[in-house]
């Protein structure tokens, strides 16, 4: 080397990519047999090589550094409201959409299809968490379009579609459909009662002769939304205040982007959200200037009628939360295992080996829990949901959405301070996944109010918790702690003893309880044995790396990133 050249590279991770993502997930591939999504497998292993790759894995980074841009007017001077995205976005767009990551368990009734879609949305999560967001809407609006025939006719076979359409077109011009939503107002937040846009309905005569007689049910509406999810999807699900002859309630309207005489509604887009993370995603603040909306569900029901297509959002708020913790975990340990620190590599050293285990055993616990919320989503081929697997989603999935969305942002700044300074600079992947970890938890319901949802479904009846303990009773007699610690919880579920000030702990702890469980069963003893020491015997504590002695350390590490 020239005496004068400093700058050899030496002691440095090669990134982390052309990985093999479903291989390398022994976990992931694990959970998809158990719980009855293993028909999959193949398209899972396929898709688990293309998005592996480097060039797919840095869409995520391109759709990032070049967010979407809005565009109120076009050159001549007329209202659009478009928004612009990098060629990246809709790259992941293409890839999610032509995988069926918004479709696949509605296309037909399958056992195990929510299950399969789980294991596929987590692998996305990997990539990119941003272009999740109008996948996820899409996918969790299904439901609630079912309930209005007219509409669910004209439009599931594009929401459906496997094919990514981002034209700015009427519906019926299009290949392929996307659905967001708008509940949340400035004064409002998650007080939607508190929302003032009001809907009047048209007079049916002029709606018939604008539209044509299917579409005469047409309301109007007037008002704002503090956040409206993905401005340029072809249509919002949308809460107002529903105001005939005097009686007013809080209603469900869909509200296309063109009306059905090709018309743009008049939704004016004012701004983009700046937001701390999720750049990659559009989020906005429009007013609704005599906007046409069509009822959904019963007037004064549009809080139940939303919450059926809030259900699957939150399913995948875990979901993409354990994406998120499996790819901040592998960039972590594939950092650690190249990087040398006083002459042996990272992965090697005492401490560093409790810290990256830990994290391994969270993202471990985090994929197993949300592949068995998944299963409580699924539905028979005749279409029937089980009863106790529905009441068990009940419970978990607020519960679920609070505890592995909380632990998102702790696990993201372990996982970054393993990576150092190579961690916290904006040119690695940590940066960007630490920043996406919140929207998870405020996102549909925020932390509170999903302690509050697990307080109201442990109340309304004993379907939930019978079902819980039924869950938790497939694992007893295998430690003597886990058994002791769910009987404390049933306990304290069956009284509610806690109330609302320990609405939060008792929603950790099912939750914790069903991890504990699911390993047990099904995880090797060292992963099990080292959960239950960890987080059963003793409180979870606030940080990572406080393991307990005895742990197998090297055989979590080897489980967990298989290279």
């Amino acid at each position: 080397m020239n005496r004068f050249d400093t700058h050899e590279v030496f002691n440095q991770a090669l990134p982390f990519g052309d990985v093999d993502l479903f291989r390398c997930d022994r976990a992931l591939a694990e959970g998809l047999a158990r719980e009855g999504g293993g028909w999959a497998r193949a398209d899972l292993e396929r898709l688990g090589v293309l998005l592996g790759g480097a060039a797919v894995l840095d869409l995520g980074r391109l759709a990032n550094e070049f967010p979407p841009r809005l565009v109120n007017f076009d050159r001549t001077g007329h209202r659009v409201d478009e928004i612009e995205f990098h060629p990246a976005w809709h790259e992941l767009m293409r890839l999610l959409i032509e995988n069926g990551a918004h479709s696949l368990p509605w296309e037909a009734p399958r056992a195990g299809a929510q299950v399969a879609r789980a294991a596929a949305y987590l692998l996305f999560g990997q990539v990119e968490n941003g272009a999740q967001c109008p996948v996820t809407m899409t996918y969790a609006s299904v439901p609630a379009l079912r309930q209005h025939p007219g509409i669910a006719a004209h439009w599931l076979p594009k929401i459906l579609s496997r094919h990514y359409d981002p034209r700015s077109l009427p519906v019926e011009q299009k290949r392929g459909a996307l659905v967001g939503m708008g509940m949340t107002e400035k004064q409002g937040g998650t007080d939607v009662r508190a929302n003032t846009t009001r809907a009047t309905p048209m007079n049916p005569a002029v709606a018939e002769q604008r539209f044509g007689v299917e579409w005469r049910d047409a309301w109007s509406l007037v008002g704002h939304k503090w956040f409206f999810s993905t401005p340029q999807s072809d249509a919002h699900l949308v809460l107002a205040q529903a105001d005939e002859g005097g009686s007013a309630g809080l209603s469900c309207f869909f509200v296309p982007r063109y009306l059905p005489d090709g018309t743009r509604n008049a939704i004016r887009v004012q701004r983009l959200k700046n937001k701390v993370g999720n750049k990659s995603n559009a989020s906005s603040e429009v007013e609704f200037c005599d906007a046409v909306g069509w009822m959904i569900g019963q007037e004064g029901r549009g809080i139940p009628t939303i919450l059926e297509m809030g259900s699957h959002t939150r399913l995948d708020c875990v979901l993409g939360s354990a994406g998120i913790m499996r790819a901040a975990l592998c960039h972590a340990l594939h950092h650690a295992r190249a990087r040398s620190a006083f002459g042996r590599p990272l992965a090697e050293q005492p401490l560093m080996r409790n810290v990256l285990a830990d994290l391994a055993l969270e993202s471990e616990a985090a994929t197993a829990f949300a592949l068995r919320l998944a299963r409580c989503f699924d539905v028979g081929p005749d279409g029937a949901a089980d009863p106790c697997e529905a009441a068990l989603g009940r419970i978990l999935t607020p519960a679920g959405k609070y505890w592995l969305c909380k632990r998102g942002p702790a696990f993201g700044a372990e996982a970054m301070e393993v990576m150092g300074g190579n961690g916290y600079v904006e040119d690695g992947p940590l940066a960007r996944l630490y920043r996406e970890f919140p929207v998870n938890s405020i996102w549909e319901g925020s932390g509170n109010v999903m302690c509050l949802d697990v307080l109201r479904a442990s109340a309304k009846g004993a379907e939930p918790r019978d079902a819980l303990a039924a869950e938790l009773a497939l694992a007893s007699g295998r430690d003597p702690r886990f058994d002791a610690y769910c009987a404390r919880l049933l306990d304290g579920l069956r009284t509610l003893a806690t109330g609302e000030f320990g609405a939060r702990r008792l929603a950790e702890h099912i939750v914790v309880a069903v991890q504990g469980g699911l390993l047990l069963r099904h995880a090797p003893a060292f992963v099990a044995d080292a959960f239950v020491a960890s987080r059963i015997a003793v409180d979870v504590g606030g940080a990572f790396g406080r393991l307990p002695d005895g742990v197998d350390c090297g055989a979590i590490l080897a489980r967990a990133l298989i290279e």
